[in-house]
């Protein structure tokens, strides 16, 4: 599972992508391609990682 929207005003796209290493992990990620600068956060649960996800297309 990977999902990647653009904001429609702020030049940054978020992502999200299911991780399947030691368990079950949700990567979130925001990222400004023209500065190659990203932020990225981990989750647990599916509900917390769509939740900032949202949050960060606001």
């Amino acid at each position: 599972m990977a999902k990647t929207k653009k904001h429609k005003f702020k030049k940054w796209e978020v992502s999200i992508m299911e991780l399947k290493d030691n368990g079950r992990k949700f990567k979130v990620t925001r990222r400004i391609p023209e500065m190659s600068v990203s932020e990225t956060k981990l989750f647990r649960t599916k509900k917390k990682a769509k939740k900032q996800f949202d949050d960060w297309l606001k």
